[in-house]
């Protein structure tokens, strides 16, 4: 495997849709930092957030999962709560090809800050917006900002292609649009 550069992700973007819509280039300003890197892609975070609340003293089960136990938020900016976090998703949609796998960073700017973005790898053949989770580690109410920076994409190209894809496999988070949430 290899990790691919900024000339492939820009080829695969442009020409087969691997992220839409695509940033040819950092975009920096006032804000945390997107857009196409030497070897990776920095995603935004779209501005749909669900923040995780125990109101009514739901419990997280990832075989049950309950809508209970977070709220719904459309906002330019989200607070996670201390020691909490937040469900929300890339304003990028990816199409990953069959003999590529991508694994997700978080930025440092958030790092620093005390926000993990955790996001699990896309596998060949996988298409949609990423889910991405924010957790905050801090005893202090944090902020993520929607439309900006969130996490680095890195592509991986294998020597060939996976034998049995994403999407031979009919996955279940395959095609996912919006915040997606736990499914069995």
């Amino acid at each position: 495997m290899a990790v691919m550069s900024d000339r492939w992700i820009r080829e695969k973007a442009l020409r087969e849709g691997m992220i839409e819509p695509f940033v040819d280039r950092q975009e920096r300003g006032n804000c945390i930092s997107y857009g196409l890197s030497s070897y990776g892609y920095d995603a935004r975070v779209a501005d749909e957030f669900k923040i995780f609340t125990n109101v009514d003293n739901a419990v997280v089960d990832p075989k049950d999962f309950s809508p209970h136990s977070f709220v719904d938020r459309k906002q330019d900016v989200c607070i996670i709560p201390p020691n909490s976090f937040v469900l929300a998703r890339t304003v990028e949609y990816f199409r990953i090809p069959r003999d590529v796998l991508v694994i997700c960073l978080g930025k440092s700017t958030y790092a620093r800050c005390g926000i993990i973005v955790n996001v699990t790898p896309l596998e060949p053949g996988w298409e949609g917006h990423v889910t991405l989770e924010f957790s905050n580690t801090t005893p202090l109410p944090a902020k993520v900002y929607a439309n900006e920076g969130a996490c680095q994409f890195l592509f991986l190209q294998g020597n060939e292609p996976c034998e049995v894809s994403y999407a031979d496999r009919a996955g279940k988070y395959m095609g996912q649009r919006g915040v997606t949430l736990p499914r069995l």
